[in-house]
C-alpha cells in the first residue's frame, strides 16, 4: 500500500498573494493529516514565495505524520532545516525565475556538495531524499553519495502530450523505479501529478510515496481540502 505525502506549499501561495494570514498552512496540514495523509510536504524556497520560516517552525510542532520539507542546497535554507530538524528533507534544483521545480536534481555533477550536505544532514537524524530525473545515472550517483531515498520526478509523464509520450514515459519511470529498488533505495515519486494519472502509476509497485500538492489543493476549492485528500489517499492506496 503506498502513502500519500500532501504538499501545502499553494496553500500558502493564496495567502501570500494578499500577504495577509489566511489560509493558513498549518490549518491545511491538520486537515489533510486528519483526513489520511501520511506526511506533509512544504518547501522553504529562497525567495520565500509562499512558505515562510514561521510556517515551517510551527509545522514541526503540529504535525503529528511526517514532516517533509523541500529545498536547495544553500547553505542559508540548510541551516534552517538543522535547526527545525524535519522529519525528513528533499533536496531539489531550485531557480529563482521558474514557477515550480524544473527537473531533477543533476546529483552527477555535484556530487561533492551533496555529498556533504546530505552527511551534515543526515548526521542530525534526519533523513534525506533527492528529488532527480527517472535516469540510471543520477540514480547510481544518488546511491554513491549516501542517499538512502530517492523521488523520482514524473514531470515528464505528467506532461506527455499523446499516448505514445505517456506510454515511454511510463516505461521510463518504471525501469527507473525498479533499478533504484534493486541498488537499495527508497522509492517515491512527484510533480504533476493529478487524479487521473496517478491511476497508471500504482502498477510500479516500487513506489511506497506519491507527493502531491497543486491537483489536490485545486480540487479542495470544488470539494473542500478532507473530500480531496480522501479522494486522491483512495487512488494511491
Amino acid at each position: 500500500m503506498s502513502r500519500l505525502g500532501v504538499n501545502i506549499d499553494h496553500v500558502a501561495t493564496i495567502r501570500e498573494a494578499r500577504k495577509i494570514d489566511y489560509p493558513d498552512p498549518v490549518e491545511a496540514a491538520r486537515i489533510c493529516e486528519k483526513a489520511g495523509a501520511d506526511s506533509i510536504v512544504c518547501h522553504l524556497r529562497e525567495d520565500r514565495r509562499h512558505i515562510q520560516d514561521h510556517d515551517l517552525r510551527t509545522l514541526k510542532k503540529v504535525v503529528k505524520t511526517k514532516l517533509n520539507l523541500e529545498m536547495g542546497a544553500s547553505k542559508e535554507i540548510v541551516d534552517i532545516a538543522l535547526r527545525v530538524r524535519p522529519d525528513q528533507v528533499t533536496l531539489v534544483p531550485e531557480k529563482r525565475k521558474e514557477l515550480t521545480t524544473e527537473g531533477g536534481l543533476d546529483v552527477l555533477s555535484q556530487k561533492k556538495k551533496l555529498k556533504a550536505v546530505l552527511k551534515k544532514i543526515q548526521k542530525k537524524g534526519i533523513g534525506v531524499s533527492l528529488f532527480v530525473d527517472p535516469d540510471i545515472k543520477q540514480l547510481k550517483a544518488s546511491r554513491q553519495i549516501g542517499a538512502s531515498m530517492i523521488e523520482l520526478h514524473t514531470g515528464s509523464y505528467a506532461n506527455a502530450k499523446n499516448k505514445k509520450v505517456l506510454k515511454k514515459e511510463y516505461v521510463i519511470l518504471k525501469k527507473s523505479a525498479r533499478f533504484a529498488k534493486k541498488i537499495g533505495l527508497n522509492v517515491f515519486a512527484g510533480h504533476g501529478l493529478n487524479y487521473k494519472n496517478t491511476r497508471r502509476l500504482r502498477n510500479i509497485r516500487e513506489i511506497e510515496e506519491y507527493n502531491i500538492g497543486h491537483s489536490i489543493v485545486a480540487r479542495s476549492i470544488f470539494v473542500g481540502l478532507k473530500n480531496a485528500v480522501k479522494e486522491m489517499k483512495a487512488i494511491v492506496r
